[in-house]
């Protein structure tokens, strides 16, 4: 987990309490310094019941302690841990650009070889546009790969788009050493809009900003999927466009 050890590093002089916990069905939020977002993810099977560890007394602890959540092998806690990180970037606008995710995959996968590890609205969209598209899910729809075909798909891809959530399952850096020479682009609001993630090959981040907590906040506690979500904007940080 050396990505998730080197962001909450580069966090360490941002430290803050923390004010708030919203776990909500669809998106959890932390509020710390700024208000972090991340999607709610839960364990099934046997472990579904477990809870999260310290409940009650997470507004108790510091912000960096509650981002080492991030790490558990719970979903549950790993998605309050990415919201909390989150919640602690200071998240420059000036370069920053208003474009999305499937922009910048159709502006680089035109023609090309691309892949998508998530299933996203816009799929049926970019594969009229790329020479050939393949999803790869875990929660497989009509059309896309199972997951595990990661290993034969990736290396051969021009472009791949990667969904933040991999942060929680914490599939990233597998799928990131598959991609060899390709363009990798983060997507999804539980992206940490951080240029430390540069350093591991990722080359844009498609992330969210909160510029309204309690828009936010009355939004995801009552069951608003992230369409449905009012006060962010959607910015990308790129290393390069």
């Amino acid at each position: 987990m050396k990505i998730l050890d080197d962001l909450i590093l580069s966090l360490k002089g941002n430290d803050s309490p923390v004010k708030a916990v919203h776990t909500c069905v669809f998106w959890t939020a932390v509020i710390t310094k700024h208000c972090g977002l991340s999607s709610t993810f839960r364990d099934e099977g046997p472990s579904h019941d477990r809870g999260v560890r310290d409940v009650g007394n997470l507004t108790r602890k510091p912000a960096l302690e509650l981002a080492e959540y991030a790490k558990s092998h719970s979903l549950l806690e790993a998605s309050i841990g990415m919201a909390t990180i989150n919640s602690l970037i200071d998240i420059d606008e000036s370069k920053c650009v208003e474009k999305n995710a499937f922009e910048i995959i159709l502006e680089k996968g035109q023609g090309k070889n691309v892949a998508i590890v998530g299933h996203f609205p816009w799929v049926p969209k970019l594969r009229e546009k790329v020479q050939k598209l393949w999803v790869l899910e875990q929660r497989i729809r009509e059309g896309d790969l199972p997951a595990k075909e990661a290993d034969r798909i990736l290396p051969e891809c021009d472009v791949v788009g990667i969904t933040g959530t991999s942060f929680i399952n914490h599939t990233l850096e597998g799928l990131l050493a598959l991609c060899k020479e390709a363009f990798v682009v983060l997507i999804g609001p539980t992206s940490p809009l951080s240029s430390v993630l540069f350093e591991y090959g990722i080359q844009a981040i498609c992330g969210s900003y909160v510029v309204d907590v309690e828009k936010v906040i009355r939004s995801i506690s009552e069951g608003a999927t992230f369409k449905e979500v009012n006060g962010v904007r959607l910015l990308t940080l790129a290393k390069t466009l």
